[in-house]
């Protein structure tokens, strides 16, 4: 397998992230292209502009994981596009919440966020375009495995059930509600789950079901998602309140800005590392109860609390 660096210190590890990443760009990257066939420019270049930086590709691999997981490793061969599904729908989120009237941001995965690259109005509407894209994108990963009607109607409910208002959108929605105000550690946990928790807790159910898991083979999975969801974003906050803008690709120190209440500001920077620490350890115990032996799982939660941006 080949594919640039990241910061964990497990090359197989590396190497997952590395091929996971190459198999959902090259999805991406096709969709793209097609993307010029459906809406007038400039909006289908804001739109590759957006799913093609350079991110983790952490919820798709997740995808990945968990159909190899129940399924063995000939399952993740079939669900790339169900997981770039996934990143589209995230990249839709990122390009949305970097506007002037959410988060204000210029900076996301080390170059200028979509707004900044083209203008507000080409970002607006390539965002909400790009979950139209990530509709179709999903709908030809569920014909390509041929599923019964019924195992694709959950599959595409997990997937816009997370990003609607019970989850992601929801969730940014009470953030930007919350800014300016310290909010109680229940009530701050509830958005995080949402916000960012929702759509990666997703990600490991919509690879279990593609595999063909039984339902509490999903649910154990929707746990472990949850906790590393949730250990994702404490760990976010962190990084921001203690990386450089050129570590993180993107502004450092936004949430003190904003006024955000966060794990850091509650907990201070240290304690709320050890929570996440202790929600990924908690994720993949949830793994050993359930009988799943899934060493890149553990080591995915294991990267969530450990890596530099």
């Amino acid at each position: 397998m080949s594919g640039s660096k990241t910061s964990t210190a497990d090359p197989a590890l590396e190497a997952y992230l590395a091929e996971a990443r190459a198999r959902v760009d090259a999805v991406l990257e096709s969709w793209g292209v097609r993307a010029g066939e459906w809406w007038p420019a400039p909006v289908p270049a804001a739109m590759r502009y957006s799913l093609l930086s350079t991110g983790k590709r952490l919820r798709p691999t997740l995808v990945f994981a968990a159909a190899e997981a129940v399924g063995g490793g000939g399952a993740a061969e079939r669900v790339a596009d169900l997981a770039a599904a996934v990143e589209v729908v995230h990249a839709y989120s990122l390009v949305h919440d970097d506007l002037p009237c959410m988060d204000n941001d210029d900076l996301r995965r080390g170059r200028p966020t979509t707004h900044r690259a083209f203008d507000v109005g080409t970002a607006v509407v390539a965002g909400y375009h790009m979950v139209a894209l990530g509709a179709r994108v999903l709908d030809a990963g569920l014909a390509a495995l041929a599923l019964a009607p019924e195992a694709r109607r959950r599959i595409a409910l997990e997937l816009f059930r997370a990003a609607g208002a019970g989850g992601m959108i929801g969730g940014q929605a009470l953030d930007l509600e919350a800014e300016g105000r310290q909010l109680p550690p229940a009530v701050l946990e509830d958005v995080h789950r949402r916000k960012t928790g929702a759509l990666i807790s997703a990600a490991c159910v919509i690879g279990a079901m593609a595999a063909g898991a039984p339902g509490a083979t999903c649910e154990a999975l929707r746990g472990y998602g949850a906790d590393v969801g949730l250990a994702f974003q404490i760990y976010d906050d962190v990084l921001d309140a203690t990386a450089t803008s050129d570590q993180l690709g993107k502004t450092a120190g936004k949430d003190a800005a904003d006024g955000k209440s966060t794990f850091v500001t509650l907990l201070g920077a240290g304690a709320a590392r050890a929570e996440a620490e202790r929600l990924a350890a908690r994720a993949v115990d949830r793994l050993r109860q359930a009988g799943l032996v899934s060493p890149t799982l553990a080591g995915l939660a294991q990267y969530i609390v450990t890596r530099p941006n």
